[in-house]
């Protein structure tokens, strides 16, 4: 992916994270999975999002995949994870085809450790940027 789209996706990631009902931190995580690999690109928002939920101090046993199948306010490739418990919002993500390879963009509680999560999916393999939803403007936000 060149710099300028990862730019625009990260400047865009930051915008989506504006002031809303809770204070959001994302996370832009990107495969090398095509359109023909949905199973393998599945497979690793499931591992992204088991790690968020750690570092939101949830055990990921403790929480489910919603896809919204069954919801008209839901996109295609859009999922949630919530708690078992009171479906209690855990983490939301958005599977972008983009030049020909899939990128995850996940939204979560500022309350997680951001930086922490960053390692841990990067220690996972995966290229990841971690996005600041309480910076003042897109340039700031990102985390290396």
């Amino acid at each position: 992916m060149t710099d300028a789209l990862d730019a625009d996706l990260c400047r865009r990631t930051w915008q989506l994270l504006q002031p809303g009902d809770i204070s959001l931190d994302g996370l832009v995580v990107h495969t090398d999975y095509g359109g023909d690999e949905e199973t393998l690109m599945h497979q690793a928002t499931l591992e992204v999002g088991d790690l968020i939920a750690e570092h939101a101090g949830y055990d990921p046993g403790d929480t489910y995949v919603y896809s919204g199948n069954d919801d008209p306010d839901f996109a295609s490739n859009q999922h949630q994870g919530l708690t078992l418990d009171g479906d209690e919002f855990v983490w939301e993500c958005q599977q972008l085809l983009r030049e020909g390879a899939f990128d995850v963009v996940f939204y979560f509680e500022a309350g997680a450790d951001t930086r922490a999560l960053l390692s841990a999916v990067r220690e996972q393999g995966y290229e990841a940027t971690a996005v600041r939803g309480d910076a003042a403007e897109p340039g700031t936000a990102v985390l290396e």
